[in-house]
Order: C-alpha cells, then structure tokens, then sequence
C-alpha cells in the first residue's frame, strides 16, 4: 500500500498537465499584445526622435545660411539641397581659414517604419520642398522638412506621415 501511495506522489497526472499547459497558454496570449504594443512604442519614440534631430539640423543650416557662413545663390531659399549635405558639411565661408567645413549632424537617423533595412537613412524620409504646400508635401531644390514615409496610423491616432 506505501508502494502504491509513493507512486502516485512521484508525478503529475494528465489532467494537471493539462491544465498547465491551458494557463500557460492564456498568460501568452495576454502578453504577446502587450509586447507588440510595447515594440510599437519604441519605434515611435525612435521616430520622434529622429525627426527632432533632423528639423534642428535642417534649422541649423538656414541659419548658418541666412548668417553668411554658407554660399548660397541670391534666387535659393538657404535650406540643405539634401538631406546627405547635412553630414558631409558644407565649406564655412565666415572662417578665416580654407577648407573648414561646418557639419551639422554626425549620422543621419533612418525611419524605424521604413520597410527597407538596406536602403540609405536619405531614402528613408519623404522630403517637402520650400516650395511645397504643407497638406501636400513635395520634394523640390531643397529640403525645408522630413515626414515619414509609412502610411501606418500611430498609437495617437495620427498617421505617422503627419508627424
């Protein structure tokens, strides 16, 4: 008889690994959306992030533009003409020294929505142009402001195009 009751303290039975396995299960499905969720949340973070460096840079060279420190052409508006400029800088004119450039970011940030991982960060930016009208942003002779190319919807409730 103590054989017989050690035996059955020894495991587990089939129905209570089931139901493991059952909650288990439940606790996953309640976690997975939540960690999507949570993934979702960085990228926008990162994609904030990102369009605030590249505005300020682009802000940046206006000024140093409308300051004289860059060559600019009397019928331009003064903005970058790319966005790859910004890293490659541009000749100070104001330096009393030649050849010294004025950068104004160290590496251009990508869009975390864009599909692409191999494509260039400049590519991963729909560009607007001086010229273009804010509802319909356009590429141009310059680049007066950055969106994202997805056509996802944020967490906010505004398409990530529109931030």
């Amino acid at each position: 008889m103590r054989r017989l009751a050690a035996q059955r303290q020894g495991g587990f039975t089939l129905i209570e690994l089931v139901i493991t396995v059952a909650i288990v299960a439940l606790l996953a499905t309640a976690v997975i959306p939540s960690a999507q969720l949570s993934y979702q949340r960085e990228r926008e973070v990162e994609l904030r992030s990102a369009l605030r460096t590249i505005r300020t840079a682009i802000d940046a060279y206006k000024a140093a533009a409308d300051q004289g420190r860059i060559k600019k052409d009397a019928d331009k508006s003064g903005y970058p003409p790319n966005l790859d400029v910004l890293v490659e800088g541009v000749e100070d004119q104001k330096s009393p020294k030649e050849g010294v450039k004025i950068y104004f970011l160290r590496h251009l940030p990508r869009d975390p929505f864009y599909p692409d991982a191999t494509a260039p960060a400049s590519s991963s930016w729909g560009l607007r142009s001086y010229d273009s009208p804010p509802d319909d942003p356009q590429p141009g002779d310059d680049v007066f402001d950055v969106h994202s190319l997805s056509t996802r919807v944020g967490l906010n409730g505004v398409p990530y195009h529109d931030w």
